[in-house]
């Protein structure tokens, strides 16, 4: 075991430094449990499914953690990642590392190459446009509905989660903005009481948050605008103003790719 982690580093190469988004339990640390005790013999021997929710749950852990890693530019588009060299930073075995990668894959995010890892996606000013153009086609109709249906209470009730976007903006930290964002959208399109439309739209947003191949340089005003369009556009609902909600949804789209 120590030896093929020397191997790791030994071929580790110039990889941006990250690893701290995620703490990592001693005990799940890997898939393997051979130095458990047994159990009394009073007992009945434990299931087997904890275990596998211990792995899915490690899996979990490092997915997000490379999702934010993504979102806050630590992950580099064109660049390629290890499984074993991410693996070795958060201090786990390369299974959940790789199923992690495997997940970002299909969203999108990254592509595999074969026998060297995983690219992360370049993507161009063209495509963050057309990902807008279709979340804009499916939510504004969405909004406008809503606004018609929910009551002033209702919308009321998210002021929290816009606080939080605002918050996040405020600090600069653009990976939990991009959490907080994703939560705010996500609890008013929930109003709807469509699953497959909440994750269709959910999966278009967070395509949307991936970075661009040359990312423009961090502009904070601009984050600052964006989380303000959601208090702005909760004022609007709770008034009854539909003009100002049309205007307000379609130029959330238009304007920027929160």
């Amino acid at each position: 075991m120590e030896q093929g982690a020397a191997r790791e580093r030994a071929t580790e190469g110039p990889y941006p430094p990250f690893g701290d988004a995620v703490r990592v339990p001693e005990q799940a640390r890997g898939e393997h449990t051979h130095g458990e005790p047994a159990a009394p013999r009073r007992e009945a021997a434990p299931a087997p499914a904890p275990r596998v929710v211990q792995r899915h749950s490690v899996r979990d852990q490092i997915l997000e953690a490379l999702r934010t890693a993504l979102v806050g530019g630590e992950l580099v588009p064109g660049e390629v990642y290890s499984g074993p060299v991410l693996a070795e930073r958060f201090g786990v075995s390369a299974t959940p590392v790789r199923e992690a990668m495997q997940r970002l894959a299909v969203e999108g995010a990254v592509e595999v190459v074969p026998n060297r890892g995983f690219r992360v996606t370049e993507r161009t000013p063209r495509e963050l446009a057309e990902l807008a153009e279709v979340r804009a086609l499916i939510e504004v109709p969405v909004m406008l509905r809503l606004a018609r249906t929910v009551p002033a209470a209702r919308w009321t009730e998210l002021r929290p989660l816009a606080e939080a976007t605002a918050t996040a903006a405020a600090r600069g930290d653009r990976a939990h903005y991009a959490e907080t964002d994703r939560a705010f959208h996500r609890a008013v399109l929930s109003l709807a009481g469509n699953a497959s439309l909440l994750a269709v739209a959910d999966d278009l947003h967070r395509r949307s948050q991936w970075p661009l191949i040359s990312a423009p340089a961090f502009r904070h005003g601009e984050l600052v605008a964006d989380a303000a369009e959601h208090t702005a556009l909760l004022d609007a609902l709770i008034a009854e103003d539909l003009p100002v909600v049309e205007a307000l949804v379609r130029e959330h789209f238009t304007g920027s790719n929160a």
